[in-house]
């Protein structure tokens, strides 16, 4: 392995990060587990990063590519391709939003990037409004609306970003609020940021902050947020890269928590859609979609072999009831955790929803973030035989838990028990 990382390190940009002090090849998969090539087995509680939304080397899956790939692999959106227009017909479906027409891409980034240049054309505006802990993206214009300082390189950008209250319910200045009164001080605050300024083209938020830790604000702020920019006809863009697909549990799309004023205007996805093949998307109504007066196409986006991949993927989702699973699994699991972290000095918080589960730690006895502990718990949970991932605002502090939908409840008490000995032993 080390040749390997030495070979990396010849060859890949400095910025590319890797996890643990000693990095690891994975070699393959199967279920919600995985093998290093040193042959050691682990408990994947983090999918690639939310993308192997099913499971490893799901045959359903597996079959389908196998299948496609033996007819044609590629021939791009210049041409009509059954396995896109049968994709986009299921996701036009499940959307929520009406008369909706979905562009496929190949990330999460490409797909906010189509959305921000949709929500300016159609508004004829670059200002655009974003959350603070905020990620979307590596392009240009997505870190441009990012307001993470860790994932943010430069300041530059094409788009004026003004960064409103909310994604974050127990840090900031309106933290000591109890629900309503966060969320009223965080709809009087987008109030006033919009007084100041020449009327925003749109707000894009993601209701549950990926990179940030898995923050999120209290159900329903979206939709007050909603309430106030369709007064002024402001785009509310939802960037579900995370949390669509049934993650969160309680809802399809993680906008569903919101969802008093109805659906957003536009919803990106990428991700778990694929199970690891390369899908990204956005959807909107066709009044939306359709407001470009130039063409347009994708190479990669929509390719056949992706989409059967995704076409797969989505009716196993659907078949098996995996949001259900996670509803009743995760909220297990969250309970689990939070009876550990009752017990554990440096856990400030136990936070998510579903399958996406936040564990913020801080130095004992304040609120300081500990980023060194929450480095110290990746690589124990690794020892231990469980992949976990980290994130949160510039301190990254808070470790993230996001296993395969398909994850059984023995599956989940074994990856507790091995996080209970990391956290454990980092606070010992």
């Amino acid at each position: 392995m080390s040749d390997l990382y030495s070979r990396h390190r010849r060859v890949m940009p400095d910025w590319l990060a890797l996890y643990y002090d000693d990095p690891i090849e994975i070699t393959h998969g199967e279920g919600r587990h995985v093998w290093d090539s040193d042959g050691n087995r682990y408990l994947d509680f983090f999918g690639g990063i939310l993308t192997t939304m099913t499971a490893h080397a799901l045959p359903e899956v597996t079959k389908a590519v196998s299948e496609q790939a033996g007819r044609i692999l590629h021939s791009s959106t210049l041409y009509l391709n059954r396995p896109m227009v049968e994709l986009a017909e299921r996701i036009a479906q499940v959307s929520g939003i009406p008369d909706a027409r979905v562009f496929f891409t190949t990330s999460g980034t490409e797909a906010n990037d189509t959305a921000l240049l949709l929500a300016t054309t159609y508004r004829r505006s670059n200002t655009v409004l974003a959350m603070r802990n905020s990620y979307h993206g590596r392009s240009f214009s997505t870190v441009g609306i990012t307001g993470n300082r860790s994932w943010s390189p430069t300041s530059l950008s094409p788009l004026q970003t003004l960064y409103v209250h909310g994604g974050v319910r127990t840090r900031g200045p309106f933290a000591h609020l109890d629900d309503r009164a966060f969320t009223d001080a965080c709809v009087a605050d987008l109030r006033d940021v919009l007084g100041h300024t020449r009327p925003p083209a749109a707000l894009i938020a993601e209701p549950i902050q990926g990179v940030g830790g898995f923050t999120s604000p209290p159900d329903g702020l979206y939709g007050d947020f909603h309430e106030v920019l369709k007064e002024r006809g402001i785009l509310w863009i939802s960037d579900e890269v995370q949390t669509g697909w049934g993650r969160t549990g309680d809802h399809f799309w993680g906008w569903g928590a919101h969802a008093a004023s109805g659906p957003p205007d536009i919803v990106t996805f990428a991700k778990g859609i694929g199970n690891g093949a390369s899908i990204g998307g956005v959807i909107a109504r066709a009044e939306l979609m359709n407001c470009l007066d130039a063409n347009s196409i994708s190479t990669f986006g929509g390719t056949q072999l992706t989409m059967a991949a995704g076409l797969a993927n989505l009716a196993y989702l659907l078949d098996h009831d995996l949001q259900g699973n996670a509803r009743r699994v995760g909220g297990l699991l969250i309970e689990r955790l939070r009876a550990v972290a009752a017990q554990v000095p440096g856990v400030r918080e136990i936070r998510g929803r579903g399958l996406m589960i936040g564990i913020e730690l801080a130095k004992p006895g304040t609120d300081e973030a500990d980023p060194q502990a929450a480095s110290a718990v990746l690589e124990a949970a690794r020892a231990g035989g469980l992949l976990i991932g980290k994130g949160g605002g510039h301190d990254t502090s808070a470790l993230r838990v996001a296993p395969p939908l398909s994850l059984t409840v023995a599956e989940a008490e074994e990856g507790a028990a091995i996080l209970e000995e990391a956290l454990r032993s980092a606070y010992s």
